[in-house]
């Protein structure tokens, strides 16, 4: 079982990353942006219709999942018990039985980063003290992203202040829905500007900007502001990630390298709950961007609930039985 080890930055040991510097809007670009959602979903169909590793590739890819997870907590009850223990499942992501059946003790098999609102940010910095484990916070008037420019502003502020190294902001769905590409660009490079060195990810909301052109669009204004990624969803929408729409923003992504030289990350979230679920969207980045791209600093889920059932389908594969979920406790 062949693993890259995930040093203790939460990332992948590669080429030191080019971080997006942002450039000026191009309107006359955005303009030229289409996409044919029946050929997106005649290519997305591909990967959802077989199975992609099987047997022992099929568990180090599993593994391999587990350092793309923003480990992910975003309810209304939420409490500070709740994000600490939610911390102590990111150290220790899986059982150690499974960690030494599967003989990978020397591997750091850490999620990507564990995501909170920002009234836990310093809790979960705290909670994950000296792990390596990044914080990220969603801001910016999370998740409707209705409120007024400076005070996501001094939300962002107030995150980075109490230590999230990435923020995860929402755009105004309205300016995208207007073809208000001026408006959006410009509140994304503010809100980039009051990131600083924390890396930013932009939400599209994707399931409310109507057609895979705007979601296109939207994408491209957001990488050309300086997103550090492209995110589908806030998880609350009634349509969140699937395979059609992150086929639009990795075929962006894409363009946008080969203009720029620089490379975007991806982060589908909402609705990714099996281990199934993560090995398609794995596949299409591999087939679409390349294995590179399966790395921490270009690729992440959003969930809470995805660990769970890769720790589930990890045992099966050791022991050929389902244990039940009380076994692989999140919170």
């Amino acid at each position: 079982m062949s693993l890259k080890v995930v040093d203790n930055s939460g990332s992948s040991q590669a080429p030191a990353h080019k971080r997006n510097p942002g450039y000026p809007l191009d309107l006359d670009w955005v303009e030229r942006v289409r996409m044919n959602r029946s050929a997106l979903e005649r290519r997305a169909g591909s990967i959802g219709a077989r199975r992609t590793v099987k047997k022992d590739y099929q568990l180090a890819w599993l593994l391999k999942a587990i350092t793309l997870i923003d480990l992910t907590t975003l309810n209304a009850d939420d409490t500070p018990g709740r994000v600490e223990r939610l911390c102590a499942k990111a150290r220790n992501p899986l059982r150690a039985e499974i960690v030494d059946k599967l003989g990978v003790r020397d591997l750091r098999i850490l999620p990507g980063a564990v995501c909170v609102y920002h009234t836990f940010v310093k809790t979960a910095v705290d909670a994950l003290e000296g792990s390596g484990i990044p914080v990220a916070a969603v801001s910016t008037a999370f998740p409707h992203g209705l409120a007024p420019v400076d005070n996501k502003i001094a939300e962002i502020e107030a995150s980075v202040k109490d230590g999230a190294k990435e923020i995860d902001i929402v755009i105004e769905r309205g300016m995208v829905l207007r073809g208000d590409w001026q408006a959006l660009y410009d509140q994304v490079r503010a809100f980039r500007k009051a990131c600083g060195d924390a890396h930013i990810k932009t939400i599209l909301g994707t399931g409310e900007l109507a057609t895979q052109t705007n979601i296109a669009k939207a994408s491209l204004v957001c990488m050309l502001a300086g997103a550090d990624f492209i995110k589908t969803s806030t998880g609350k929408e009634k349509v969140n990630a699937n395979l059609v729409t992150s086929l639009t923003m990795i075929r962006m992504i894409r363009w946008f390298n080969e203009e720029t030289g620089i490379e975007i990350g991806y982060k589908p979230a909402g609705g990714i709950a099996t281990a199934g679920d993560a090995l398609k969207y794995m596949a299409l980045m591999k087939e679409e961007l390349g294995t590179h791209y399966l790395n921490p600093h270009l690729f992440r889920f959003g969930a809470s609930g995805l660990l769970t059932d890769i720790e589930r389908q990890l045992e099966h594969g050791l022991t050929g039985h389902y244990a039940a979920d009380y076994r692989q406790p999140m919170v």
